[in-house]
């Protein structure tokens, strides 16, 4: 008798960022606006509870990669710290997403963003392909996130 194993994919991703963890975390939890860094569309179904950060905890998007739509859910949110996960069981089960911001200088002007996502695929899919294939993506969208950050940055020195 064969038995198929699940092994839980874990995915982690480090992005140094050109801004203060707050306002990444900000960005980050500007779930309308998401769509500039990930390859999808987003939608908030529900905003934070009351007394949260915005976007921050018991909000939920809508999340839509082509004909894949599911939903994300806030769990926790602080300036250095968001937490969420998958909505039942599809199109991944046991997801949730972790992303640590730490100030990487002195003077709190670079963050370093670490961001650990674990979930099980589904049965007939090979786990080495979903994993290429949302490491990928996550990391695309994090070097979109220092990007839009350090032409920020750029521009307010141009200002100055």
């Amino acid at each position: 008798m064969i038995y198929l194993v699940r092994l839980m994919i874990t995915i982690e991703v480090t992005q140094k960022v050109l801004a203060p963890a707050e306002q990444v975390n900000q960005v980050l939890l500007d779930h309308l606006q998401l769509g500039r860094f990930f390859n999808a569309k987003f939608k908030l179904i529900k905003i934070q509870n009351k007394g949260e950060l915005i976007g921050g905890k018991g909000a939920i998007r809508q999340i839509s990669i082509g004909k894949i739509v599911f939903e994300e859910e806030i769990i926790s949110a602080t300036n250095e710290h968001i937490c969420y996960r998958i909505v039942g069981n599809w199109p991944v089960s046991d997801h949730q997403g972790d992303i640590q911001l730490t100030s990487f200088d002195v003077d709190n002007q670079t963050t370093q963003l670490d961001y650990v996502i674990k979930f099980n695929g589904p049965k007939w899919l090979p786990a080495f392909l979903l994993k290429f294939f949302v490491a990928s993506d996550i990391s695309k969208a994090m070097k979109k996130l220092a990007e839009h950050f350090a032409d920020r940055h750029i521009s307010v020195e141009n200002i100055a």
